[in-house]
C-alpha cells in the first residue's frame, strides 16, 4: 500500500507522485483511488487500489539503479534485426512490464534503430512513450528538469 506523498511509477504512462487517496463512486460502485499526477504533461490519473497489484504500479527506483540504467544503456550498443511485428511486440511486452531495465532496453533499442535505418510511424510512437516514461522517473529520482532529463537520455547516443 502507498501513502500520499509516495512516488511510484505506472506502466505505460510514466512516474508521479500520490496527491491523495479518494473513495469515488464511478458507475454506481464505490472504491478506493490513488491520484497521481504524473509531472510530464502534468496529468492526473486515479489508479484503483484494488488493481495496483495487476497494474504494476511501483515504487520508483533509486539513484544508484539509475545510474546502473544509463550505464547499461551505454554500453549495449548492439541491435536486434527481428521482423517489424516481432520487434513491436517484444518491445510493447517490455514497457508494459513497467520495469525501467526493459523499458530503457527499448529506448536504447529504438534509438539505435532510428539512427541506422529510421523508424516507422508506430516504432516512433513507441520511442516516444518510451523517452517519456524512463523521463519521467528520472526526472522525479534525480530531482531534475525535463529538460534536463531528455538531454541526459540524448546525450548517451552522441557519445
Amino acid at each position: 500500500m502507498f501513502d500520499v506523498g509516495d512516488k511510484v511509477v505506472y506502466p505505460m504512462h510514466g512516474a508521479g507522485v500520490i496527491e491523495s487517496i479518494e473513495e469515488k463512486e464511478i458507475l454506481g460502485k464505490k472504491q478506493k483511488y490513488y491520484v497521481m499526477r504524473l509531472p510530464l504533461g502534468d496529468m492526473r490519473v486515479m489508479v484503483p487500489i484494488k488493481n495496483v497489484k495487476s497494474i504494476g504500479l511501483r515504487e520508483v527506483v533509486d539513484e544508484e539503479t539509475i545510474h546502473k540504467v544509463l550505464n547499461r544503456m551505454r554500453s549495449q550498443k548492439k541491435n536486434d534485426n527481428k521482423n517489424w511485428n516481432r520487434r513491436y511486440r517484444a518491445n510493447l511486452d517490455k514497457m508494459k512490464s513497467g520495469d525501467i531495465y526493459e523499458v530503457a532496453d527499448v529506448v536504447r533499442s529504438l534509438m539505435l534503430r532510428d539512427e541506422e535505418k529510421g523508424l516507422s510511424t508506430g516504432e516512433r510512437k513507441m520511442l516516444d512513450n518510451a523517452k517519456q516514461i524512463l523521463i519521467s522517473e528520472l526526472v522525479l529520482v534525480k530531482n531534475m528538469k525535463e529538460e534536463q532529463a531528455f538531454e541526459l537520455i540524448d546525450d548517451i547516443y552522441m557519445e
